[in-house]
């Protein structure tokens, strides 16, 4: 049985990391205001983005002309695996959950015979993973000094996997982020962005396109619009990434704060039972002197 002391020190040690995990769950409930605006913000715009994206690659499907970047490289050899994570921990299965879904994938692909390289953003997602496909990383984007991103940190990604696209160093390209649905609920998702994969359009959207022609031809127009496209997807996840993070961490946080609070109620009842049968064997001992005089 532990001493008083020792009841008395776990009581002080939980309530001082209840105190840290009410902390970060109240800043990373105000974080999650700015991260959500942003992330909900930026969906219109991709979406209408990646509609018109759509009538145009649907316009040139097939041609010789078209884009390499739309067109893809005729080879699926080669898979370049960008796996998006948080910086930090402390934000409850948001970072395994990316990680094992990227980590399915890489083990699909080499079943196959598919050479795979890994592309990391975030350190949480370079440590789980460097265990056991540390062989196949071929780089890392450090975002911990970045206090808010911007579409300036997405450009550099995406220039980053251009470069190495022309370059010839893999053929498909997909991202690996975590989609901000609620507080509690954030999905691990999947996305091909070279070849550049676009939603089909519905009907509404194909008569309004007919109504247009394009200046310059639809192949040069996606020739300058298909890098930024890129830029676009990325930094579109970057802010679902983010918003899912103070979700996530806002959630765990929480769920630490009241299991704070019910260990302490255990333990100062521990406490209190402990007290009593020390008080309890001083009396006894007092009366038995007693009666021995």
């Amino acid at each position: 049985m532990p001493s008083l002391k020792d009841l008395k020190n776990r009581i002080s040690s939980v309530k001082s990391t209840r105190k840290i995990t009410k902390a970060m769950q109240m800043v990373a409930a105000a974080k999650l205001r700015r991260a959500q605006e942003a992330a909900e913000n930026a969906r219109p715009y991709t979406d209408r983005f990646n509609a018109v994206m759509a009538q145009l690659a649907g316009s040139v499907e097939g041609s010789s002309t078209a884009p390499r970047l739309l067109a893809g490289t005729g080879d699926d050899q080669t898979h370049l695996i960008v796996v998006m994570t948080a910086e930090r921990g402390l934000c409850g299965g948001f970072n395994a959950s990316i990680t094992r879904l990227a980590r399915y994938r890489v083990q699909q692909l080499v079943g196959e015979g598919k050479t795979v390289k890994i592309l990391t953003v975030g350190k949480k997602g370079r440590d789980m993973l460097r265990r056991d496909h540390g062989d196949k990383f071929v780089g890392h984007v450090d975002l911990s000094e970045v206090k808010r991103v911007g579409y300036s940190n997405a450009q550099e990604i995406a220039q980053d996997i251009l470069g190495r696209f022309d370059e010839g160093e893999f053929d498909i390209a997909t991202i690996y982020y975590g989609r901000f649905e609620s507080v509690i609920s954030q999905k691990p998702t999947e996305q091909q962005i070279i070849p550049a994969k676009f939603d089909a359009v519905d009907e509404g959207e194909q008569a309004a396109s007919a109504q247009y022609d394009y200046e310059p031809s639809e192949e040069q127009i996606l020739a300058d619009l298909l890098p930024r496209s890129v830029a676009t997807q990325i930094f579109a996840a970057l802010l679902e990434n983010g918003a899912s993070e103070m979700g996530a961490r806002m959630s765990a946080m929480d769920n630490a704060t009241r299991n704070a609070g019910e260990m302490i109620d255990k333990l100062t009842i521990e406490y209190n039972r402990t007290r009593q049968a020390v008080i309890t064997n001083e009396l006894i001992e007092i009366i038995s002197g007693a009666e021995a005089l």
